[in-house]
């Protein structure tokens, strides 16, 4: 069996598209570009609190973009938005779950697009470099796990045949299949077959070691339709069939960078897999 990268997928923004890569920095906190990380913005409201396509599924419409300089946001009836990476703003706290966060405003301009586009105050934040976030070591053991704006883990590994599979169900129920955008992977497998990357415990690329800590429990953001941003319970109805555990509907798997931290990785990339005894 032999197992490649299909797909790596950064997102600069909670909550908004991601962006393809031909490469990415394999980074303790996720993957990055050029220094730029995994879920580094995040939009709130006036309380500081994170906002998705859980309430609104028209942010899955904001396509990001990275420049040399600055990060570049568009959307259905918006002008071009840049926010320059030497953005400097003030230090306050916003809320992802039930973590705390210390972020970095980012001008009234990136506020003011926001709060246009979704027709509520929302204002852009960025991560603050001097914070620090971990993910939950009741998951991690000993192993320190930083991350930024994700939910919870710095990576999000799914499997090509998984999606197969549920494309394979749509089918038999008169459906259209679905593209793996919908469920926001950093890193898309091929060659596994369906669901095995549940019983995945590491996975090696090149000198790089990744390790899997828990299936990703779903929400309602599978439901959006990336292309249209509109909702409809379809996909989360689906999973919910086949896929229900006591702790949530599983589709792919939360990770963690346990060795080699600053490798290059690439699409086409062999991973060696090692399945728990």
């Amino acid at each position: 069996m032999t197992v490649r990268i299909a797909e790596l997928n950064l997102y600069p923004v909670k909550g908004c598209r991601g962006i393809a890569l031909r490469e990415a920095t394999l980074a303790a906190t996720g993957l990055e570009v050029d220094g730029i990380g995994d879920r580094e913005w995040v939009v709130v409201d006036d309380d500081g609190e994170f906002l998705s396509q859980r309430e609104y599924p028209a942010m899955a419409l904001v396509a990001t973009r990275l420049t040399p300089h600055s990060l570049e946001l568009r959307a259905p009836g918006m002008l071009r938005l840049e926010v320059p990476f030497d953005s400097e703003g003030d230090v306050l706290r916003v809320r992802v779950w039930d973590d705390v966060v210390s972020a970095v405003t980012q001008g009234e301009v990136a506020d003011a697009w926001f709060t246009s586009y979704l027709g509520r105050r929302a204002r852009l934040m960025r991560f603050d470099y001097e914070g620090r976030r971990l993910a939950a070591h009741r998951y991690t053991g000993k192993v320190d796990a930083p991350f930024k704006f994700a939910d919870a883990f710095p990576l999000l590994v799914t499997n090509a045949a998984s999606l197969a599979d549920v494309n394979a169900r749509l089918h038999e129920r008169g459906h259209a299949p679905v593209t793996m955008a919908r469920f926001r992977p950093n890193i898309v497998l091929d060659g596994l077959p369906a669901f095995e990357e549940d019983y995945v415990r590491l996975l090696r690329i090149g000198a790089a070691v990744i390790r899997p800590v828990k299936r990703c429990a779903r929400c309602s953001v599978p439901g959006v339709d990336p292309d249209t941003g509109e909702h409809s319970a379809m996909v989360p109805d689906l999973l919910a069939g086949f896929r229900r555990a006591d702790d949530g509907v599983m589709f792919g798997v939360n990770a963690i960078v346990v060795e080699g931290a600053g490798a290059t990785i690439r699409p086409g990339e062999e991973v060696q897999v090692e399945l728990a005894v």
